[in-house]
């Protein structure tokens, strides 16, 4: 997290503290005027008052300048689950209208399928209908379906983001995690073709690949907006 920290967010014009969560319109690439690029960064489980801005003994510089020069929260709640806050995060809905209202089981009921629904659409295939370009890094936990075989309708590429690096299950090593996955294929530290660091750490490897996308779009598509979901295991 430490380039995505010192290197992009810095250089953002805006920022919306949601507790463990921040949101940036920021300049990685150049935006048009009506459409700025968009990060927004998900961190598991983090205090309320963990970071500096709030008041907490962990020392976050970038964070809190961007705090100064932006918006805090001090009324925001969430679920208190990581699956159900994510759900909401992703859609704006209330986590069981998104069908997500517990964890990660199938109880019978529409708003606790534990799997996205039909009925409501992501922060991604809107950004898209935008103009767009959407990528998404990192933990995704919207859907029991997490198996090599299973029904992949829920996951990232098909509910509006163009690239995906990630773990589709909420838990695993941050050595060797598990439901890894690089677009729709499952994939390994050691195997993945793309991303070959000398230690593999999943906190790294969820930034690296941030950054990744980040440059391809500059190359892509620097004509485009890019919005980009950095969902962190961390600190879980």
């Amino acid at each position: 997290m430490k380039f995505l920290v010192e290197h992009i967010l810095p250089r953002a014009r805006a920022v919306a503290l949601l507790l463990g969560t921040v949101m940036v319109p920021c300049c990685f690439a150049e935006p048009t005027a009506k459409h700025p690029n968009i990060i927004v960064i998900l961190a598991d489980d983090l205090g309320f008052s963990d970071i500096g801005c709030f008041g907490g003994e962990i020392q976050t510089p970038n964070i809190d300048s961007l705090a100064k020069d932006g918006i805090r929260y001090t009324q925001f709640y969430n679920t208190a689950r990581c699956c159900p806050t994510r759900a909401s995060l992703l859609t704006g809905l209330y986590p069981h209208q998104a069908g997500v209202g517990h964890m990660m089981v199938d109880h019978g009921f529409d708003g606790y399928r534990s799997n996205l629904n039909k009925n409501c659409v992501t922060i991604g295939e809107v950004m898209r209908t935008a103009g767009y370009r959407t990528y998404a890094v990192g933990k995704w936990h919207v859907t029991h379906f997490d198996g090599p075989h299973d029904d992949n309708s829920n996951w990232p590429l098909q509910r509006g983001f163009e690239k995906f690096y990630g773990t589709i299950k909420g838990y695993g090593s941050y050595y060797d995690p598990s439901a890894l996955c690089r677009q729709n294929s499952f994939i390994t530290p050691e195997n993945d073709p793309e991303y070959k660091p000398k230690q593999f750490y999943y906190t790294d490897a969820i930034t690296d690949n941030a950054v990744k996308f980040l440059r391809e779009h500059t190359q892509e598509s620097p004509d485009k907006p890019f919005f980009i979901y950095v969902a962190y295991t961390a600190a879980h």
